[in-house]
């Protein structure tokens, strides 16, 4: 079926999916600076037709009649178009957008909640700081996540006060997540925190805390190193005690990147 001609008449469903994927790519061409591509996996399941029938449609749009259809989607039932729509807003990063996307704080999904925490901490939404906080109380380690990423990203001290409420978090993904953005942000006063998350009862936590440790505490990190060689994991005590070696053989200035060992 040949695409209508005008875009006022009601498109079946797979011309919308269709037509979502091309103002998504259209936002991307506007933003080229943007760091992160635009398209995601969920986006490119729309890649599996032959586009060439909608190019009438893509050489058609304006600027409006994609904002409209984006404002649209952020109310479809469906999640993944009011995901994609979140990120078209990113791609716009006007105060707008950035309002709509605020709205998005309050889905019920919690990955369309995930990627309105991450957008409006990329856009350096003004509120978006203000709101962290509660997001870190989130019942979806996704939310979680994004919320640590978002405290960490926005260049503030952290409150490390904070962050004590997630030692004990039930997903093993929250803690590692925050293990590793404490090395990788160089927070100072961070070592009883990774100290802690170095005993964690998940391997790969643990990893992350003394990778972290690695980088922001080498002096101390060699006794932690040294305990893990007798971990119950075998593969985090030959990682350690590669690091280990590695640390021996490698002047202090340059031991920071040996986390990646």
């Amino acid at each position: 079926m040949a695409p209508s001609r005008h875009l006022g008449v009601k498109m079946e469903a797979p011309v919308k999916d269709r037509f979502r994927l091309i103002y998504l790519k259209s936002a991307d061409t506007e933003k080229s600076t943007l760091k992160e591509p635009v398209q995601s996996r969920d986006s490119q399941e729309f890649e599996g037709g032959n586009l060439s029938a909608y190019h009438e449609i893509s050489e058609s749009l304006s600027y409006q009649t994609r904002l409209q259809q984006a404002k649209s989607d952020l109310h479809h039932p469906d999640p993944k178009p009011r995901t994609m729509a979140i990120r078209f807003f990113e791609a716009l990063d006007s105060p707008l957008g950035a309002s709509l996307v605020q709205e998005a704080l309050s889905d019920r999904d919690p990955d369309v909640r995930a990627q309105a925490i991450l957008t409006l901490t990329k856009m350096k939404n003004a509120d978006i700081g203000l709101s962290l906080k509660k997001y870190l109380k989130d019942n979806s380690p996704k939310v979680k996540m994004a919320a640590l990423r978002g405290v960490f990203y926005l260049g503030e001290k952290v409150d490390l006060n904070i962050l004590l409420q997630l030692l004990s978090d039930e997903s093993p993904w929250v803690r590692r997540k925050m293990a590793t953005l404490l090395g990788w942000s160089q927070t100072e006063g961070a070592l009883p925190i990774l100290v802690e998350l170095s005993r964690d009862a998940d391997a790969k936590v643990r990893k992350a805390a003394l990778s972290s440790l690695v980088t922001l505490y080498p002096e101390e990190s060699e006794n932690r190193l040294l305990k893990a060689m007798t971990d119950t994991d075998p593969d985090l005590r030959k990682w350690a005690k590669r690091v280990l070696e590695k640390m021996v053989q490698t002047p202090m200035i340059q031991r920071r990147d040996l986390r990646s060992e």
